[in-house]
């Protein structure tokens, strides 16, 4: 079974790596000077975390989003289906059917280290926006030289009220407070391989409203392809997160609802679960 790599905050607060399986969850706790900057700025690669030796992970450890100081990205429109959702909630279609085909992707901030929510973390819709929808992501673990070093799970939540609106809305739709949840561990690339099964599930008053399941093999864009246009002309001392788009679009009218509980499941990476609450927005 894949080692996977799992942040967790111990009794006294603190942030600490620890190492386990997807399916056992963190058993033992890394070396204090071994955190997530230091692993993906340069330190000891993802592929060796497997031979470090450390202390028993305690049973009051809570699993967190395994982001620090990372930025995270994400790619748009990968997936037909994504191109076609768009193409459905936006006044001109025009710019997601051109960049479907282009061959410059859609590439854009969607948050700071911070702002993720981790497993059992709430999400958020915005108050003023109807239409809103959860993006089940294959999300990939970006070391300081933009190489592929592991996999995990994320959500990029969006309102397709304001992107449909106009596309220069694109920022409030993508970031607001609990608009991103990524977890619950990081798997390394040595120990996994693409294609990855992805399905998303969405639960309102204990009742499944939504199921349905792609493939990261109906991508039109490789993953290394995603991670080399990132890297062009950026930087990333500590590494980053890159979201590589959704293949699992709810059809119109569905939008989520505060209590919504939303689990995304990808093999070999776990499964991803939190609980929707609206974002209050000032009059």
């Amino acid at each position: 079974m894949p080692t996977a790599l799992f942040r967790v905050l111990t009794a006294d607060g603190a942030s600490r790596l620890a190492r386990g399986t997807i399916a056992d969850g963190p058993q033992v706790l890394l070396p204090t000077e071994l955190s997530l900057d230091a692993v993906l700025g340069g330190g000891p690669p993802l592929s060796e975390i497997a031979s470090i030796d450390g202390a028993a992970v305690d049973a009051t450890a809570r699993i967190v989003a395994p982001v620090t100081t990372q930025e995270v990205w994400a790619a748009g429109v990968t997936y037909l289906r994504s191109r076609d959702a768009r193409v459905e909630e936006a006044i001109e279609a025009t710019p997601y059917d051109r960049v479907y085909e282009a061959e410059r992707p859609e590439l854009f901030c969607k948050c700071a280290g911070w702002r993720v929510r981790g497993p059992g973390e709430p999400i958020a819709v915005r108050g003023d926006s109807a239409w809103d929808v959860p993006e089940p992501e294959l999300t990939l673990v970006l070391d300081q030289q933009a190489r592929i070093v592991g996999y995990t799970i994320g959500n990029d939540v969006s309102s397709r009220t304001i992107e449909g609106e106009n596309t220069l809305y694109l920022p409030q739709a993508k970031t607001y407070d609990g608009s991103c949840a990524i977890g619950p561990a990081i798997v390394p690339a040595t120990q996994i391989e693409p294609p990855f099964t992805i399905r998303m599930t969405i639960e309102r008053d204990g009742i499944g409203v939504y199921d349905a399941t792609t493939s990261t093999g109906e991508m039109r864009r490789s993953f290394s392809e995603l991670a080399a246009y990132l890297g062009r002309a950026l930087s990333f001392p500590v590494g980053a997160f890159l979201m590589t788009g959704t293949g699992i679009v709810p059809d119109p009218p569905f939008t989520l609802e505060a209590a919504d509980v939303v689990t995304i499941a990808v093999d070999g990476l776990g499964a991803l679960t939190n609980t929707v609450t609206r974002l209050e927005i000032p009059a």
